[in-house]
């Protein structure tokens, strides 16, 4: 088999997903092997000493910072919602975590949805461009993350924003190469570190046993409850480095 190895790779995680000062963030576990952190707004229901907390540890580690943001609890659905009320949504939570970047001399350089805002940006056009719309007029220099996949590459024209494709290892995908989000199938911790080598080493997502297809992306989203040891192990195939940096260095900018 051709290998397709990755050299330039970002590895994500989740920060800032308590609901209590008093609850542990899982997610400091992994900082040290990730490349940029998406910090939860947490602006709804969450703790604002959660997200002071991780910007200090992004700021301690050097590690970028993004903006982990999500869609309200509310009676209508997300699909109705009209470009003016996802534009609030996303402004309000960019408006909450810069407050503290700005005071701790720091900078958002992209956004990720979370939950449900994730998969129907991954699934709706329209959905994706409303998103990525509020984000360019929040700033233009930031970076959309989002499920790799031909949606992402429309709202990138559509929109003109910078994107970054992301992709897993412990999600179970089509054909395709997209994200099967009915499926809820857990991996063993043998299938998902040959996942994650084949990802890695090939740009090859696991569809079926021994079925497998190219896939074009950016950056890996490791799950802070079950990928401490898997990031490690990545780390060992390939030196983590943040989108924005690696998007320069393919440039011919920097070596």
């Amino acid at each position: 088999m051709e290998k397709a190895s990755k050299k330039c790779v970002d590895f994500n995680i989740n920060l800032a997903q308590v609901f209590d000062s008093d609850n542990v963030d899982k997610g400091f576990a992994l900082i040290d092997y990730a490349s940029s952190v998406n910090i939860s707004c947490n602006i709804f229901s969450g703790c604002p000493v959660a997200i002071k907390n991780a910007i200090q540890h992004c700021k301690f580690n050097s590690k970028e910072i993004g903006a982990l943001i999500s869609l309200p609890n509310a009676n209508k659905s997300p699909l109705e919602l009209s470009e003016e009320e996802i534009e609030s949504i996303v402004l309000y939570q960019l408006g909450a975590i810069s407050a503290f970047t700005d005071a701790y001399s720091l900078n958002i350089e992209h956004v990720r949805p979370l939950g449900l805002m994730y998969k129907l940006a991954s699934e709706n056009l329209a959905f994706s461009t409303s998103i990525a719309n509020a984000v360019k007029k929040f700033s233009k220099w930031l970076t959309l993350y989002g499920a790799a996949g031909e949606i992402l590459k429309e709202t990138e024209a559509t929109a003109n924003i910078n994107i970054a494709q992301e992709v897993f290892f412990d999600k179970k995908y089509t054909e395709s190469a997209l994200i099967d989000f009915s499926s809820d199938i857990n991996f063993t911790e043998t299938e998902l570190r040959d996942r994650l080598h084949r990802l890695i080493e090939n740009s090859e997502i696991t569809v079926s046993e021994n079925n497998f297809v190219k896939v074009e992306y950016d950056t890996i989203h490791f799950d802070v409850e079950n990928s401490l040891e898997l990031i490690k192990e990545a780390n060992n195939i390939v030196v983590p480095r943040p989108v924005n940096y690696n998007k320069v260095v393919a440039s011919g900018w920097v070596e």
